[in-house]
């Protein structure tokens, strides 16, 4: 497996100083190079929970097991080095440095694991039809460009687990059925496991796999 996520709790204090319930996960799998779509209402946790699968964000209970590490068990610092290691991450708002060109933002993602492969990092981004525009800024490039020096920069340290969070959300109608080829073709390319989330049915349908929150996410037990 690449992923396992057993007996999942993650709450938020709300400003009176209630508990807000978000995650009951008590069983969730994804296997090693499978490619799965999660849906769900919009604020129902699903950033939350690529966040606590990421090590972003600790959950209050539980196990997350990636890759056969159990990364709830980590300290902070080991869990900043496994995830940079191990797991990519497309996220909403790209999080490309402005002041960098497109190779640039790609080997600078690769430095936090001190996997620095300047050809690769190239050939990442030939791949994603960025081969003319390696030392253009994020500001020279159109969001579809931008999103696809992401999904690069996510494959660079060839991560055992991607994590995608409504990778189309940013683009036009014209760009999202490219940007969704690309990130599953590519991992598909590198065994990468994939998870996705998204609010688009019409994305959701692509996938063999797709999961809806609700059904295996039990906040309102806690309650």
């Amino acid at each position: 497996m690449s992923l396992k996520l057993r007996n999942i709790q993650k709450d938020y204090r709300e400003p009176g100083g209630g508990i807000l319930p978000v995650l009951r996960i008590a069983d969730f799998q994804l296997a090693q190079g499978e490619q799965a779509a999660l849906v769900g209402a919009s604020g129902g946790g699903k950033s939350t929970l690529l966040n606590v699968i990421a090590g972003i964000t600790e959950a209050d209970a539980g196990q997350v097991i990636v890759d056969n590490v159990d990364v709830s068990r980590l300290p902070e610092p080991a869990r900043d080095r496994f995830r940079a290691e191990r797991i990519g991450i497309v996220f909403q708002t790209f999080n490309l440095l402005p002041a960098f060109t497109a190779l640039e933002n790609v080997l600078l993602g690769m430095s936090f694991s001190n996997k620095a492969d300047p050809p690769f990092a190239r050939r990442l981004l030939e791949q994603v039809g960025l081969d003319k525009r390696l030392q253009h800024r994020p500001s020279q490039l159109s969001v579809g460009e931008q999103q696809r020096v992401a999904v690069a920069r996510a494959l660079a340290n060839r991560p055992r687990l991607m994590l995608a969070d409504e990778p189309t959300a940013s683009v036009d109608l014209a760009h999202q059925q490219n940007i969704l080829s690309l990130i599953r073709s590519t991992c598909e390319e590198f065994q990468v496991s994939l998870l996705l989330v998204t609010h688009s049915q019409e994305v959701a349908a692509q996938f063999a796999r797709v999961e809806r929150l609700a059904d295996f996410n039990r906040p309102e037990a806690a309650q």
